[in-house]
């Protein structure tokens, strides 16, 4: 009986061990699908601090839209944001090696795309990181997406200019989905 016993304890502390290494629904997705919640058109509201990473506490707010559009099978998505008078796009593609997706951003003021901000989601909150410039000082970029449900998400955007050891928030957009007169999504 005691041989028995230790044989199912053995068992049982190697099952322990190895359930985590063994393939989920969760880890057999590759994440290419992460963004498909948000295909579709959006109200926006955002709120931007207007000089980032200079102890300025002003933060100016627009209303307006955002339509995002799958492209390449839904290896990326496009997003057209417009917002009382700012007009940006961005550009996110998938890697299906590496299994994270690229963010590039241009604000058509300039019609410059930022630095790619990399990364992947977990769950449903994306983190996306980057180093880029402010002015002089080199920065980093961290970049969140957060599904709220099915109809609202979050975006938040901070810099670092200590290595990531403190965030300020510069930008905040909250999204609602448009739905047509029947109720459904657009």
């Amino acid at each position: 009986m005691a041989i028995v016993a230790g044989m199912m304890l053995k068992t049982l502390l190697v099952a322990t061990l190895l359930l985590p290494l063994l393939p989920t629904h969760a880890q057999e997705s590759d994440g290419q699908h992460d963004f498909d919640f948000e295909i579709g058109t959006w109200k926006t509201h955002v709120r931007r601090l207007v000089k980032p990473l200079s102890g300025s506490t002003t933060w100016v707010e627009m209303n307006g839209t955002t339509v995002v559009r799958p492209i390449a099978n839904g290896r990326g998505n496009i997003v057209e944001l417009v917002a009382d008078g700012f007009v940006g796009i961005s550009v996110r593609l998938y890697n299906p090696k590496a299994k994270q997706w690229s963010l590039n951003f241009a604000n058509l003021a300039d019609g410059v795309l930022t630095t790619p901000t990399i990364g992947q989601f977990n769950g449903d909150r994306g983190e996306f990181y980057a180093q880029e410039r402010l002015g002089e000082r080199a920065i980093l970029v961290r970049f969140v997406i957060i599904k709220t449900n099915a109809d609202s998400c979050r975006f938040e955007q901070s810099f670092s200019d200590d290595g990531g050891k403190t965030w300020e928030l510069n930008w905040v957009a909250v999204d609602t989905r448009v739905k047509d007169a029947a109720g459904t999504s657009d």
